[in-house]
Order: C-alpha cells, then sequence, then structure tokens
C-alpha cells in the first residue's frame, strides 16, 4: 500500500528514505491484492522475493486488474530470538 499510494511509506525507511523520492508516488486507490506467492533468492539464502499481482483504480478513476509489482525482504534475528523480514530497498 505504502509503494502504491504513498500512505505510510514513514514506516519503512529502508524502502523510502526520509526526505528522498527516488520512485513517483502513482496514488492508487481501490487497491485490492488478486494473488501473492514468496520465493526464497536461490542466490541469497537469506532474501526472499515476494510477486505480488493487485488490481487498483489510478488518478483518471481507471480500475485494472493485473498490476505486478516484485517486493524483496532479507531476513535478520529479531530480539526474542525470532526471525524478522526487513524490506530491501527498491530497486
Amino acid at each position: 500500500m505504502a509503494d502504491a499510494t504513498g500512505a505510510g511509506r514513514d514506516a519503512f525507511p529502508a524502502l523510502f528514505p526520509p526526505g528522498e523520492r527516488k520512485v513517483i508516488v502513482p496514488a492508487f486507490t481501490r487497491i485490492r491484492i488478486q494473488a501473492a506467492i514468496a520465493r526464497t533468492d536461490p542466490t541469497h539464502p537469506n532474501r526472499t522475493v515476494v510477486h505480488l499481482v493487485w488490481a487498483g483504480a489510478d488518478r483518471g478513476g481507471t480500475y485494472t486488474d493485473g498490476r505486478l509489482t516484485d517486493l524483496s525482504f532479507t531476513r535478520t534475528p529479531a530480539q526474542n530470538g525470532a526471525t524478522a523480514w526487513m524490506p530491501l530497498p527498491l530497486s
């Protein structure tokens, strides 16, 4: 949602560094996830790529299905011994 709408980006400083604008916010509305799958990156065992298929309305109001987004995460140890997945910057 933060990538597609721009709202809530401050919760993900690794993806959206404060004061830095790498991506133009397309400002989609009526977003819904249609499908998602996560797979381990075979070249980096502590990384996962999440493939999302989503739908949303653009600024002109055109609602389009089948939009694609790939997000990458890395595994890091959490304080309680569990594993935390941290988002990697968008490329």
